[in-house]
């Protein structure tokens, strides 16, 4: 059964985030100071393939197995003992605006405090509601919604640490956000043409309405992000072609595989059956 949390974000750089829940994955995507993992509601973990490029500190990035129809959450924990600020984005669009990021200090973002973690299921709509992230094809994704395939299939999290405060904060009961700088308008009639593939590509639909009560919280952001995490979902299928799941072929019982092999014996030379005709 799902626990509806209060969550605290900012909607501009003095403002932010996300109240923790108290039960976390055992496996997840792990920097240094945050952990990231995408969960079901029954709490299980989607399968994910860390890359094994880590030349930039503090930069994860990893493939995610999708599963087409799924609800998900993006469940972030805060291995600090201060207060962070987490600007996420799905497909290219904060998560909390809709609008299309670019991961800065001046958007939308949620707030957790130290050695918290939070889960953040859907398109925030109001303080008190989301919508859910669901796995689906890019044609039926939020973001191509607004002719937007700049990022598609990408969850990103980053995150900034929080300026000193001269004086501490008392902390509200539930989720905290903020203002936000206005952005250019979107229209769309701005859509793009779908690609040939976009039936293979994955994508975050606008799921169904979920009650997710948050408030605004002060937080101002340092300048520069000390972690930032990358996952890359595509579809079981799509993972096999790229080679990162592998995958044997089946196994049939009554007829071994060796049968239909060479037997490491001298084979026929080319053009034999047709001087015996």
């Amino acid at each position: 059964m799902r626990t509806n949390t209060l969550i605290l974000y900012a909607l501009f750089s003095f403002l932010g985030a996300a109240t923790p829940i108290t039960a976390w994955a055992s496996e997840r995507i792990q920097t240094e100071q945050i952990g990231v993992s995408i969960v079901a509601d029954d709490g299980s973990v989607f399968a994910r393939y860390d890359l094994a490029d880590r030349s930039q500190r503090g930069k994860l990035r990893a493939y995610l197995e999708a599963e087409r129809g799924r609800n998900y959450g993006i469940r972030v924990h805060n291995y600090t003992g201060g207060r962070i600020g987490l600007v996420i984005a799905v497909d290219g669009r904060n998560i909390i605006s809709g609008r299309k990021s670019h991961l800065s200090t001046k958007e939308p973002m949620y707030v957790l405090g130290p050695y918290e973690q939070a889960t953040y299921d859907g398109w925030r709509t109001s303080n008190t509601n989301v919508h859910r992230f669901i796995f689906t094809d890019a044609a039926n994704s939020y973001a191509d919604a607004w002719g937007d395939r700049s990022a598609m299939g990408v969850i990103a999290v980053t995150a900034f640490r929080e300026v000193p405060r001269v004086q501490p904060q008392r902390r509200s009961g539930g989720q905290e956000m903020a203002p936000s700088a206005s952005a250019p308008g979107e229209s769309r009639s701005e859509k793009s043409m779908q690609s040939a593939d976009a039936a293979e590509a994955t994508g975050t639909g606008f799921g169904e309405s979920h009650n997710s009560p948050s408030v605004r919280v002060h937080f101002k952001p340092q300048r520069h992000a000390f972690a930032k995490q990358f996952l890359k979902y595509e579809w079981r299928e799509t993972l096999v072609r790229l080679g990162v799941i592998r995958e044997s072929p089946p196994i049939n019982r009554f007829w071994p595989e060796q049968l239909g092999q060479a037997q490491n014996y001298a084979p026929y030379p080319p053009g034999y059956w047709n001087q015996r005709r």
